[in-house]
């Protein structure tokens, strides 16, 4: 079978242009090319259009490499309506970069094409349309074509920035101060007047959440603000509210109309702020402020968002503290642990397991808002969290046993698994220190009663187990316990719950014999509770002599014989 050719031909398709899609370029819209057409006539009217205002002495060309720019600038501007020239130019690899661009440029106006235009994207100075002519870089002539945008146009600049040389650009000005960055007045207010943060007031500029007071006289607020003071003396104040809320970053919003973008050679900023019960008289660590100064400059280099600066701003300082008590944004001094202590939030349990924790203590500890522990060679405590529950899970593991032992006298095997069953499960600790509170308290009353630690006959043994559950745990607790006794055991549970009026729906359990000798038991047995009953309570110190004499009686009704003495 014959193939088929490779490919089929029509009459006429050599004469048919085929589609060819070329990335980075488009068709213009008509709004894009009445644009460029009146910049590009603009640029071919007066080629040095794009120029900065020139606000410093020059140097020699050979030295100075703005110098040398404007000089090839001037020489390429008297050739800007010589096409072969410009051509040549456009693609030549030496010479001035940004005069190459201009060169391209000035073709571009002069072939009057606005049609088919290139597409600059940047993520920062986003995107441009412009028509690339030459091996100029595409920033530069984007940038040379759109000087009417004033953050645009910086970027013909960038290789000069490169080497230390200011630009600033607004609105109504753009001004190159040579080699010291002295930031223009008009574009300090521009720049904050078109920040992503909105102020008020002239001389004193604050955000919203602060007022004129506040900056002028510099006062510290609980939350902290930021001062940030210009070349000229323009302060500003910007709250922390005001920083959390910008939905593009304030620093990004002037210093991209600056070039290079570095706003800390042109602002000084400080974080107002001290914690909650500083003294006034007393300074900030100095490894604070230095920490401090460096979270401040990374804010201003663009490196730390504005949402996170106060947070790191008061923990810089709160994590130099060497002494005393920190918590959340408060500080207590050492003599003041039963103010810390208040200020936890918790129950009095809670608290005191904390207290017993802090009383052992070789040096300090830091615990983290995630839980992590670093034990301190200062003593200073410092608590990111102000919550008792989360704060005891992550000192239980390294201090529970302290815990244990201190407060409610546990060691050994019976502290061990305790402990072991708090660790894997972190019970509410307010919950689990009641708990753990209240049965040791009716361990302890149980005690109490006589023939703790001495073997009873039965069935006074059964008898004694009865009244010890109802104790620990209710009287409800012991009904299926009383119904498994055998023998002797038996008519002693029917006794039982002939006491406590429960033998409605249990008769049948029970023989007839078990029943009839339990019943002659019953007002033996109900002195022995009412006695233990009282013992439990703490209510009368007699009843321990009334509860003997009541066990003893039993144990002559039911025949267990002489009892040892308890």
């Amino acid at each position: 079978m014959a193939r088929p050719p490779a490919e089929v031909r029509f009459p006429g398709d050599k004469n048919r242009r085929k589609k060819v899609k070329v990335r980075g370029i488009k068709q213009a819209s008509k709004q894009i090319q009445q644009r460029l057409e009146r910049d590009l006539d603009a640029l071919l009217e007066d080629p040095k259009i794009f120029l900065p205002d020139i606000k410093t002495n020059l140097g020699k060309p050979r030295r100075d490499m703005m110098a040398a720019s404007l000089k090839e600038i001037e020489y390429v501007s008297k050739k800007r309506y010589d096409r072969k020239w410009l051509a040549k130019r456009m693609v030549k690899r030496r010479g001035d970069i940004v005069a190459r661009a201009l060169a391209g440029s000035l073709l571009a106006a002069l072939d009057g094409d606005h049609s088919t235009v290139a597409v600059f994207n940047n993520p920062i100075y986003g995107s441009s349309s412009f028509i690339r002519r030459g091996n100029g870089k595409q920033s530069h002539q984007a940038a040379i074509q759109n000087f009417k945008n004033h953050k645009l146009r910086l970027l013909v600049w960038d290789e000069h920035a490169k080497s230390g040389h200011w630009f600033f650009s607004w609105k109504d000005g753009f001004e190159y101060t040579g080699t010291v960055p002295q930031a223009p007045e008009n574009w300090i207010d521009a720049a904050l007047e078109f920040s992503s943060i909105k102020f008020s007031g002239e001389d004193y500029r604050w955000s919203k959440g602060l007022d004129e007071e506040t900056v002028k006289n510099e006062i510290f607020s609980d939350s902290g603000w930021l001062k940030i003071t210009f070349q000229n003396g323009v302060i500003a104040g910007i709250s922390q509210s005001s920083l959390t809320k910008t939905d593009d970053g304030f620093v990004p919003s002037i210093a991209l109309t600056m070039l290079p973008p570095k706003i800390s050679e042109i602002v000084k900023a400080e974080w107002m702020w001290k914690p909650i019960g500083w003294p006034k008289e007393r300074d900030l660590p100095a490894k604070g402020l230095e920490k401090l100064d460096e979270i401040l400059l990374a804010w201003m280099s663009m490196a730390l968002e504005d949402s996170s600066l106060a947070k790191e701003c008061r923990k810089s300082i709160l994590n130099s503290i060497e002494d005393g008590y920190v918590c959340g944004n408060n500080w207590f001094d050492s003599s003041c642990q039963e103010d810390f202590l208040e200020f936890l939030s918790g129950s009095d349990d809670e608290k005191s397991a904390i207290s017993t924790i802090l009383d052992k203590l070789e040096g300090g500890v830091h615990v983290r808002q995630d839980g992590l522990v670093f034990d301190l060679d200062e003593r200073v405590v410092r608590f990111e969290e102000n919550s008792c529950h989360p704060l005891l899970v992550s000192l239980w593991k390294d201090h529970g046993f302290i815990v244990l032992e201190e407060m409610f006298g546990l060691t050994g095997t019976e502290a061990e698994e305790i402990y072991s069953k708090q660790l894997q499960r972190k019970q509410g600790f307010g919950a689990f220190l009641r708990e753990l509170k209240n049965n040791l308290s009716t361990a302890k009353k149980l005690d109490l009663l006589p023939w703790s630690h001495t073997s009873l006959p039965q069935p006074l043994s059964f008898a004694d187990k009865l009244i010890r559950k109802a104790g620990d745990d209710g009287v409800a607790s012991t009904v299926s316990l009383a119904r498994k006794g055998k023998g002797l055991d038996a008519a002693m549970g029917w006794a039982w719950l002939v006491v406590h009026d429960r033998t409605e729906s249990d008769a049948w359990r029970f023989d007839s014999a078990s029943r009839d000798k339990g019943s002659d038991w019953v007002p033996a047995l109900q002195m022995l509770w009412e006695s233990a009953t009282k013992i439990l309570s703490g209510d009368d110190s007699s009843s321990r002599d009334e509860y003997i004499q009541s066990m003893e009686k039993l144990a002559e009704i039911s025949g267990a014989g002489k009892l040892t003495s308890p």
